[in-house]
């Protein structure tokens, strides 16, 4: 960071994504990875990210989302660290009605990729921004349509280690992007950061784009 530059001009990311780093990065974005003191790997212990009982996609990528990014702020003040805005965001996939988060392993990851198949699926990603006084959020919903993958496209998807830490068990700026013949919707946003809604929120902060 320059020590010229304007605090106004910096933000926390409270993710330990490469995806979404880069993208802001992409952006033009100058931030700080709020990091994990507790050696734990891109879950924050003050987020429990368990689904509630009949919650529906958007609802829960929402709540994440806000909820990560107010446990950013604590983070933040307990630091004593400089009060630039915190960003958090989370993206589900939705399938049937139901919710997918990561793999919990390479067969969960094997039965997660059988089911989304030759089928469409919804990809959610919910962004929030607080700086511990105003919190703002948004949503973007993005449809992807999977060719019909045959055993061996699978097998060979999870032997890459691609899937083990993606919701929904893929990436589309990876591997599986051999296997999407179709999106509607916004694909910065199924990487896990959409753009567009992100730097109009930042917007909203003050920061200049």
């Amino acid at each position: 960071m320059s020590a010229s530059a304007p605090d106004h001009r910096y933000i926390y990311l409270a993710s330990n994504s490469p995806r979404r780093r880069d993208l802001l990065h992409q952006i033009g974005v100058d931030f700080d990875v709020l990091t994990f003191r507790s050696g734990e790997r891109g879950v924050d212990a003050d987020v429990d990210e368990t689904p509630e009982p009949r919650e529906n996609a958007r609802r829960y990528v929402e709540r994440m989302a806000l909820t990560k990014a107010s446990a950013g702020v604590r983070r933040l003040f307990w630091r004593k660290l400089p009060r630039w805005p915190v960003l958090a965001a989370d993206t589900a996939i939705e399938l049937d009605g139901a919710i997918i988060g990561k793999p919990a392993s390479a067969e969960d990851a094997r039965a997660i990729l059988q089911r989304l198949s030759g089928r469409d699926h919804r990809v959610l990603t919910a962004v929030a921004v607080s700086d511990g006084e105003r919190t703002r959020s948004c949503l973007s919903m993005s449809d992807v349509h999977f060719r019909q993958l045959s055993e061996q496209d699978i097998f060979r998807y999870i032997a890459t280690g691609e899937p083990m830490d993606k919701a929904g068990a893929y990436g589309i700026q990876g591997h599986a992007a051999a296997f999407v013949s179709e999106i509607r919707g916004s694909y910065s946003g199924i990487m896990g950061l959409p753009l567009f809604e992100t730097a109009a929120l930042l917007e909203v902060f003050g920061y200049p784009l």
